[in-house]
């Protein structure tokens, strides 16, 4: 068993403890502002696979297949396995490739690298992005075994540690995504290099498979802002108000560095950047600006430092925008169009320019903000306005625009009726338009004998179009069922039912088809349709019957007389009684029965009769009384 002096138990409990903090610190970005990359891996791009790394990066094989746990290969798309098939990281590049890893059964290293360069006494970020290629729908169960890196940034003799911190799990995702993770470190006197790690915290198996893209390192600094002397992060002033200058002023937050030097910068692009001679104060006053200059401060900790992009870090932009005024909108026409329809104007403008509509060429209302279309339904000149959307600057003129409304062919519809078995004349009222009608016909007229709902489109000489409806109705001719008189009656029935009238002899016509206290005889019928539809003339001999007679000898219905049967038309007329015993017989002859029989007065009763006029047979009977 081993013992240990006192002396000895403290310095292990203090590297201990110095020894955890280190191995269990937290990933993170740098907290103020960043330099230009000093370094970058992007992994190159291509169709192919590979290059292979250099010698000395990874112990892990390469392949140009399927990377099985402990390969890697360097690729353009992660079609492997179940795996996402996804592309690398690295913003705008085309076929771009990323570090694709499976894994060791073994956790451990599989990544290190030397990155030169560096200041001393100078902070650093290190970033980098990873994605889980396991598919959570794969062959693994429960989604597969987590990726899990930690990544430590050593001394250039790789023994002692500047910075250390681990991913956690990252478990797999439906969709694949790239997350980022980072270290802050500072070199040490003396310190122009360090050496990159990456660890994988654990084993291989079904899962555990990872992509690396994007390595970058960058200096790191305070935060500094850049603000001029009415407080404003930028300036947008229109080419019309002239040349402006402003004084700025850069201000660090001393989270990084306790001393700083300046060196001012301008650009027209903010990509490339020039030193302003003379320009290394915290504030910075420019000269009259008429086009739009970007302007940054270079800082560092120590003087020396300030001209190594390696060392120093920049400050936020300050923008002096001068916008330029917009020219007035091309106008893209003036619209024709039928009325009742929208009509869409529009006119083009350059990027970064939007367009107000006015009802007037100078001042007037707003009537459309902000669109390069305006739709209106109503006929007039409207005026597109250009202006810029940064800095708002107006364009000096409007460009006219006008709507043209034409009216529409003014049409009525229409109900219409006519007779059965005629043609009607349907017109679309208007001329010297094109016609549509719903029959297919393309003319001014058409001629119809159907009833139903007939349409016709007319579209004028300005292309505008409207649509007439006819409704027809057929009227039907009357059709005689029946004639009978009843005493002296007579009764008319038609087939079917319509606005008839009826007349006797060509008289004067009637709306009822009863005929009241006719006198019996030979008379012709008329029954026509009131709006000239058909008319039936149809010959009838009204025979009045008595119902009964009294041959009492007091001179009122002593005989039992048809009236109505013509003298010169041949007819016959039998009696019987109730038993069907013929008691009389009379042929062409004026008729009267007295109600005797072989000299006898015959009882009272119901007798019945059989009359034949013209091959017409009428029958009935009436009543004797005494």
């Amino acid at each position: 068993m081993k013992t240990y002096t006192t002396f000895s138990l403290l310095l292990f409990l203090f590297f201990s403890l110095i020894s955890t903090q280190i191995l269990f610190g937290q990933l993170g970005f740098c907290g103020g502002n960043s330099g230009d990359p000093i370094f970058t891996e992007t992994f190159g791009t291509g169709t192919d696979r590979g290059p292979a790394l250099p010698t000395g990066i990874t112990s892990y094989f390469y392949t140009t297949g399927v990377p099985a746990d402990g390969d890697y290969t360097i690729s353009s798309n992660t079609n492997f396995y179940d795996w996402h098939n996804t592309t690398d990281h690295t913003p705008g590049d085309t076929n771009g490739k990323s570090f694709i890893v499976n894994a060791h059964f073994t956790a451990g290293e599989f990544y290190r690298r030397t990155v030169s360069g560096l200041c001393e006494n100078t902070s650093y970020e290190f970033s980098s992005w990873l994605i889980n290629l396991q598919s959570p729908n794969g062959f693994c169960e429960n989604g597969g075994l987590p990726i899990n890196v930690r990544f430590q940034i050593w001394d250039s003799t790789d023994t002692t540690l500047l910075a250390s911190g681990d991913t956690g799990n990252v478990m797999s995702q439906a969709t694949p995504v790239w997350e980022q993770y980072g270290l802050v470190f500072r070199t040490v006197p003396g310190q122009t290099s360090v050496i990159l790690k990456m660890i994988n915290n654990g084993n291989g198996g079904c899962g555990n498979d990872l992509g690396i893209d994007d390595i970058v390192f960058k200096s790191c600094g305070d935060f500094i802002s850049v603000r001029n002397d009415t407080n404003e992060s930028s300036i947008t002033s229109c080419e019309d108000l002239g040349a402006i200058s402003t004084t700025l002023t850069a201000t660090p937050d001393f989270s990084i560095f306790n001393t700083h030097a300046y060196q001012w910068q301008e650009s027209n692009d903010a990509i490339n950047w020039t030193d302003i001679v003379g320009a290394t104060n915290p504030t910075y006053t420019t000269p009259l600006i008429n086009t739009t200059t970007y302007f940054r401060a270079k800082v560092s900790e120590d003087a020396i430092n300030i001209s190594n992009n390696l060392c120093n870090v920049v400050s936020e932009t300050f923008s002096l925008h001068i916008i330029p005024i917009p020219i007035a909108p091309v106008s893209n026409g003036d619209i024709s169009n039928c009325q009742g329809e929208a009509s869409g104007l529009s006119v083009s403008v350059p990027d970064g320019v939007s367009v107000n509509w006015y009802d007037a060429p100078i001042g007037g209302n707003l009537i459309q903000p902000n669109s390069t279309f305006f739709q209106t339904e109503t006929a007039g000149n409207y005026y597109a306005e250009a202006i810029s959307e940064l800095g708002a600057c107006i364009s000096p003129t409007r460009t006219l625009v006008t709507a043209i409304f034409h009216p529409l062919p003014v049409l009525n519809n229409e109900s219409l009726t006519f007779c059965e078995d005629e043609n009607i004349n349907l017109s679309a009222d208007i001329t010297n338009a094109n016609y549509l009608w719903s029959t297919g016909e393309t003319t001014l007229n058409i001629s119809a004998n159907t009833p139903g709902t007939y349409s016709v489109v007319v579209t004028n000489t300005n292309g505008c179009s409207n649509e007439k409806t006819i409704t027809l109705e057929q009227i039907d001719r009357p059709i005689l069922k029946s004639i009978r008189s009843d005493g002296p009656s007579i009764i008319i029935q038609t087939e079917n039912i319509g606005d008839f009238e009826y007349a006797l002899n060509f008289g004067a016509y009637q709306t009822s088809p009863i005929f009241d206290a006719v006198l019996g005889g030979s008379y012709i019928i008329t029954i026509r349709e009131r709006n000239f539809c058909g008319e039936i003339n149809e010959p009838y001999i009204h025979l009045v019957i008595p119902k009964f007679f009294t041959p009492n000898g007091d001179g009122f219905y002593d005989t039992f007389r048809p009236e109505g049967i013509p003298n010169n038309i041949p007819y016959s007329l039998s009696i019987y009684d109730r038993y069907g015993t013929l008691i009389l017989n009379s042929r062409d002859s004026l008729f009267g029965w007295d109600g005797f029989f072989n000299g006898r007065k015959l009882p009272a009763s119901d007798y019945w009769y059989t009359i034949i006029v013209e091959n017409n047979m009428y029958k009935g009977h009436f009543s004797l009384k005494r």
